[in-house]
């Protein structure tokens, strides 16, 4: 008797841990489909399109919006992208997106399934585009800004919708703007690398002018957010915060690797001092470019043993040592307890996504030369750095304490409530009549979800305790932002090619 207690007892225990097992959120997933995900990441960027949009788009709830952008100046400044939940184009985050966009088909093209590839290079085109024509009154104008964005964020509407002020803002000559004027030639020379092979003669435009952003950059130094007329509108937005010192080096860092001019190659090796290449160096976003910028000219000392960049390789290995939590140095990046790279401010899956970008890529050229990383009385090899990865994408896609997708459209739970204005709003093509700009309001405080699906949106992500609530009016936690989706084009390329690394 007591031995058929003892097993009813077992297999009631068995059927409560079965029945616990099928309700919890699931903290691990049993295996993530990569090429899925890459797919709905390059997708994501149709929805953030302005300008016309073209027969083939496939986000089909989005319309063609922002066509009068530059008439008051006589100019054709449509197209480009919204940021991000707003309708404004901000030139220097757009620009530090189309950076990675074309980084990441230059260095995992070739791993995308082809028809990825080509989405992913209209992807880039749609915003190269948009910066050639902000740039061709160059060498006298630059335009850095297109939309009120103090107007447009009191404002919820569609961009198909949106009256508000489209003012384009610009800076003269000798007036500086070295940070957009620098990450705008560092997306046009990695752009006309990506171009190169498909359609050599795009890629000679981008080249060419990507020299001229240059040139206006390095002569006239200085922060855009600096001019007096433009200030209060681009900042707090997206003022430079962190000086325009590392976009001068990471722009002639890609007109290096770009054109192989040795104009460029002096210009790092003289300027990296006095530009504070080895200062705050753990740091790789929209506004700061240093992280990247020593990765990216370690190739060259790796692969061309060119000494006199040596310092921009330990600066590389200094960062790549801080995501290590075994190694000894004296600074590591924040996790949440459940894994995810932290860092305070709002819109945090941005590091996750940039810095997993950089640990493939640096993983990629320290393979390729049979290099590692110095971490004090420790190397790390490139399957380290890989893991590193592997645990920030598979938090994002899921495997973390709240079970949850943080990439919109992909997994079984993912927010439903993003602080997105064409996403909450109804479609155009549902309800084609206009909705103004106080009308929009009871969507924003609507407690149901969106009713257009922005696919392959990155949120902002969970807090440092990895709590999120989804909630439409916390943008800092759920708004996405195409900076935060562009580097994670690279990453699930390389996963969906590799999606068995252990």
């Amino acid at each position: 008797m007591k031995q058929r207690h003892s097993l009813f007892a077992i297999a009631s225990l068995l059927l409560l841990l079965l029945l616990l097992a099928t309700h919890l959120p699931l903290n691990r997933a049993a295996g993530h489909d990569y090429a899925d995900a890459l797919s709905k990441s390059i997708l994501f960027f149709e929805g953030q399109r302005s300008g016309w949009l073209p027969p083939d788009q496939r986000m089909g709830w989005r319309a063609t919006s922002g066509l009068g952008d530059g008439w008051t100046h006589h100019m054709d400044l449509t197209g480009g992208y919204y940021d991000a939940g707003d309708n404004v184009k901000f030139n220097f985050p757009m620009a530090f997106t189309a950076t990675l966009l074309a980084w990441s088909v230059i260095e995992f093209g070739e791993v995308m399934p082809p028809a990825e590839q080509r989405n992913a290079l209209v992807a880039v085109r749609w915003g190269t585009d948009y910066l050639l024509k902000s740039i061709s009154q160059l060498p006298n104008r630059i335009f850095v800004q297109v939309g009120d964005p103090n107007s447009d964020h009191n404002c919820w509407e569609r961009p198909e919708d949106m009256d508000t002020a489209r003012t384009a803002y610009i800076v003269d000559a000798p007036n500086p703007a070295s940070d957009v004027a620098g990450e705008t030639a560092a997306a046009l020379a990695a752009a006309s690398m990506a171009f190169r092979s498909s359609d050599p003669g795009y890629s000679e435009t981008l080249l060419r002018n990507a020299i001229k952003a240059f040139d206006y950059a390095d002569t006239h130094r200085g922060a855009y957010s600096d001019n007096a007329n433009i200030k209060d509108d681009v900042c707090p937005f997206y003022c430079d915060f962190d000086g325009y010192q590392d976009e001068l080096l990471w722009g002639a860092a890609w007109l290096r690797r770009a054109t192989q001019d040795n104009s460029y190659l002096d210009y790092i090796q003289n300027n990296g001092q006095t530009l504070g290449a080895e200062e705050n160096i753990n740091e790789f976003g929209w506004d700061n470019k240093h992280a990247g910028l020593n990765v990216l000219v370690s190739k060259e000392f790796l692969e061309g043993s060119m000494f006199a960049l040596e310092s921009y390789k330990a600066s590389a290995d200094s960062f790549m040592c801080t995501l290590i939590p075994e190694s000894s140095t004296a600074y590591h990046i924040d996790l949440t307890p459940g894994g995810l790279i932290y860092k305070p401010g709002g819109s945090n899956l941005q590091h996750s996504t940039s810095i997993s970008f950089l640990l493939l890529v640096y993983a990629n050229y320290l393979e390729r030369t049979s290099q590692s990383a110095s971490c004090g009385g420790m190397t790390v090899g490139p399957a380290e750095l890989r893991q590193q990865a592997k645990r920030q994408v598979d938090y994002i896609l899921g495997d973390n304490p709240k079970g949850m997708s943080y990439m919109v459209g992909y997994g079984g739970q993912y927010p439903q409530r993003i602080h997105h204005r064409g996403s909450s709003l109804p479609s155009i093509k549902d309800r084609p009549d206009s909705i103004g700009c106080k009308e929009g309001s009871v969507y924003f405080n609507s407690p149901w979800p969106n009713l257009n699906v922005l696919v392959g949106a990155l949120v902002g992500g969970p807090s440092e305790d990895d709590s999120f609530e989804d909630d439409r009016t916390d943008f800092r936690k759920s708004e996405p932002t195409t900076y935060i989706n562009a580097p994670f084009v690279g990453v699930l390329a390389y996963f969906a090619a590799n999606p068995n690394l252990s």
